[in-house]
This record gives structure tokens, C-alpha cells and sequence, in this order.
């Protein structure tokens, strides 16, 4: 068998657990997330249910782990000369996430299931990406003496990311260049 032959019968275990994942992904964007069972995960990534059942118990487990690798990337930035760039920068990324990205529509359905079941808002709770782009930005500029010693990342985070997410989720706004340049001057300001 040459290198790019594969051997005939069900993917290797890592195979298949990328199977699952980009599954998870196009099934939330073709039916949405109530409609998305263990079995058709399964189904739709080609592998067998206790396949999936060795990695996650639920759906919204399998959604999470597809959506927080790309959460990661997407909510990143390049490290700017003043806090106002640096923030105003993650605000772009964060509306461009929640509104634009695949992984930003499944971080949106599990809040919104997350209301109203115990299990995934105690999943979501140990998942944070919003908050841990921002505390990564807050905590830059703390280091370099540009933002005060005994700021609180964790609310100062909350406090950035949260009328972006307000808008967005409650309003149903999509925050222009303008809103971003306002909130992160506010930001700054504080």
C-alpha cells in the first residue's frame, strides 16, 4: 500500500474525530442545533455512534470543542503600540465572530441553549472565548505598565466584550467601525 492509499473500513480514531467535528460544524449551519442528534452526527461524519460517544456525552460538547480551536484563532490579534488599537482590534474580531463565523453562530446557539439547560450553561461557564481574548489583551497591556496594576481582568473582559455581545445577541445589531472605535474609547478611558 503506498502512502497516499488508505486502508478500506472506518477512519483511524483521529480521523474520525475530525469527521465528527467538521459534521457537527455543517450540520449547525444546514439545520441548525435542535435539530442535531448523536445518531446523525454520526451519520453525517461517517463513523458509528459509540465512535462519538468515546470523545463527548452530548451534542453540545462535540459543538464546543469544533467551535473553540477556531474561537481561538479568530479572536486573536497582533499585539499593537497602544491599548486603544489593541482593543479596538479584538472588538473587530469579536463582531466579526459573532456575526460572521461558523464557530461564532455555534458559540451563539450554545448560549442560547444554555438558558435553558443546566448541563450545556455548566459546560459553557468552563468555556469562555470572548473573555479569554480580551483578558489576553488586558493582561499585554497590564504587564506593560499601560493599564493599572489592579485592574480586574475577569470583569474588566466582561466590561469590553459585553455591549459588543449585547448588541449582537439581544439587539440584533452588527456593530460598525464607529460603535467599535466608541466602545473601545470608553474602554480606554475607565
Amino acid at each position: 500500500m503506498t502512502q497516499t492509499e488508505r486502508p478500506v473500513g472506518r477512519p483511524r480514531s483521529e480521523e474520525a474525530r475530525t469527521a465528527v467535528l467538521r459534521a457537527v460544524d455543517d450540520m449547525l449551519v444546514d439545520e441548525g442545533y435542535a435539530a442535531m442528534t448523536m445518531k446523525g452526527i454520526a451519520e453525517r461524519a461517517g463513523v458509528g455512534r459509540q465512535t462519538v460517544y468515546r470523545w463527548w456525552s452530548t451534542k453540545a460538547e462535540i459543538l464546543l470543542e469544533a467551535s473553540a480551536a477556531d474561537a481561538v484563532l479568530e479572536l486573536a490579534v497582533e499585539p499593537r503600540p497602544t491599548v486603544r488599537e489593541d482593543v479596538e482590534d479584538l472588538l473587530v474580531a469579536v463582531v466579526r465572530f459573532l456575526t460572521e463565523s461558523d464557530a461564532g453562530l455555534a458559540y451563539r446557539a450554545l448560549i442560547g441553549e444554555a438558558q435553558h439547560d443546566p448541563k450545556v450553561a455548566e459546560l459553557m461557564a468552563g468555556a469562555d472565548p470572548l473573555g479569554d481574548a480580551a483578558r489576553s489583551v488586558i493582561e499585554r497591556h497590564r504587564a506593560a505598565g499601560r493599564l493599572g496594576a489592579d485592574l480586574d481582568p475577569t470583569v474588566a473582559a466582561a466590561e469590553l466584550v459585553g455591549p459588543l455581545v449585547f448588541r449582537i445577541l439581544v439587539q440584533g445589531a452588527v456593530p460598525d467601525r464607529r460603535e467599535v472605535a466608541s466602545i473601545a474609547e470608553r474602554f480606554v478611558r475607565q
